[in-house]
């Protein structure tokens, strides 16, 4: 089964959070900050979206940093997915 986001969001998938930090701390589960680095899954069409026309500026496989608390969590076939609009996603990682 596959995810086909609409209009112009975005799937992507959450990077793991650091386990340590970089002086050797290990993070408890509830210390750790939920990561804001995700890889693109799947990208809408597009298109008019609340009467302006959207272009879509991310891909596939694109590593991007998106709003903390944004999206919508789902689950598909045990893997954990985020559906976002473009506009909560904040910069493309090159």
């Amino acid at each position: 089964m596959r995810l086909v986001p609409l209009g112009d969001r975005v799937v992507i998938k959450a990077l793991v959070a650091e386990e340590t930090t970089k002086s050797g701390i290990v993070l408890p589960g509830q210390a750790k900050e939920k990561p804001q680095q995700a890889e693109v899954v799947a990208v809408g069409p597009g298109g008019m979206v609340d009467g302006k026309e959207v272009t879509m500026q991310v891909k596939v496989g694109d590593k991007v940093i998106y709003s903390k608390y944004s999206g919508t969590e789902v689950k598909l076939d045990d893997e954990e997915l985020i559906i976002v609009k473009q506009s909560d996603i904040l910069a493309i990682i090159e």
